[in-house]
């Protein structure tokens, strides 16, 4: 009789506790099926009006279209852009904080001795892989160089180095610089700048002899006259410049891009991450966006969390040894 009474208590139990568990397995599911029901955050680890921030505003616009909410566009840029991931990697994991990252950002960062606030890979999921853009050598207008070839030339034979200006150690361009340096076997000056602009604007003024940065970036000044573009670090030449080669035709080998992609926090539902990563296929296959950022100078290439994760081990494999000759590092 007790044995009895027992068996019956429990399987009240039991069966209370599944129905719990299945009704908290499906709100949980709602809830995933909802998303989104609320604003997206889309972090954007620069300041803005640069090649990043211009990509973010594209696929923020599009994105917020398919998710039927607002895409909201916050801009942290500092420290190389490590201020704005960090935040990103540390948000609440669930889809409602996207970030845009990078190379500095993931890569190349742990490669020249950054001490990172979070783990690049631990701490993420890589979920989209928008594209990627090359560096252009620009030169004031006035410079003896009309081509590449010309100014490795002039460069081998100064004495005191030719200056040149990226974003700072460890951006696009300062990785693209030291792998033109690396293989035609010369050495420059390099003056470190706190983003783009100021970069831009002292080589306008003359106080440095060069920069490699994105080409949106140095459009309106190339268009304007006061700079000219020598070579592209791309494997082809930009449908927007057919006639500025590509540092690959004079240097082979020389092929150094950046890229841009989307990430969300480690821990976020997978069904969350696939709909985001649906959402940002469907958004790059439409042709007026892609060509939107082709004009900005971004290759389109779309890949998803597993390919996105093969192209970082890529990256990595590619820049260690260069940033390892070029005996750099950040304490």
């Amino acid at each position: 009789m007790i044995s009895s009474l027992c068996l019956k208590v429990f399987l009240q139990r039991r069966t209370m506790l599944l129905t719990a568990l299945a009704l908290a397995l499906g709100s949980n599911a709602m809830a995933q099926d909802a998303y989104p029901n609320k604003p997206v955050k889309l972090i954007v680890p620069f300041a803005p009006g640069g090649t990043g921030d211009i990509v973010a505003r594209l696929i923020g616009h599009k994105l917020g279209e398919g998710f039927g909410q607002s895409v909201v566009i916050e801009n942290r840029g500092g420290a190389g852009s490590l201020i704005g991931t960090d935040a990103g990697a540390k948000a609440a994991p669930d889809g409602y904080t996207l970030t845009i990252t990078n190379g500095a950002a993931i890569t190349t960062g742990p490669l020249i001795g950054q001490k990172l606030p979070y783990k690049p890979i631990d701490d993420f999921v890589h979920v989209f892989l928008i594209g990627s853009f090359p560096n252009m050598l620009v030169v004031r207008a006035d410079h003896p160089a009309k081509t590449l070839k010309q100014f490795l030339e002039i460069s081998s034979k100064d004495p005191k180095g030719v200056s040149w200006g990226s974003a700072g150690v460890g951006s696009a361009g300062f990785l693209a610089g030291e792998l033109l340096q690396q293989l035609a076997k010369i050495s420059m000056v390099h003056v470190p700048y706190k983003g783009t602009g100021p970069a831009v604007t002292d080589l306008v003024g003359g106080s440095i002899g060069a920069m490699l940065t994105s080409p949106a970036v140095a459009a309106s000044q190339i268009s304007s006259g006061k700079l000219r573009a020598l070579a592209v670090s791309s494997a082809m030449r930009l449908r927007d410049y057919p006639d500025v080669p590509t540092m690959n035709e004079t240097i082979p080998g020389a092929i150094g891009d950046a890229w841009f992609g989307v990430s969300v926090p480690a821990k976020t539902p997978r069904p969350v991450i696939e709909r985001i990563r649906a959402e940002l296929e469907k958004v790059t296959q439409s042709p007026l966006l892609r060509a939107q950022l082709q004009q900005a100078g971004i290759n389109p290439m779309g890949l998803g969390p597993r390919e996105f994760d093969n192209f970082l081990r890529q990256e990595t494999a590619k820049w260690a040894p260069i940033l390892k000759a070029a005996k750099i590092t950040i304490e």
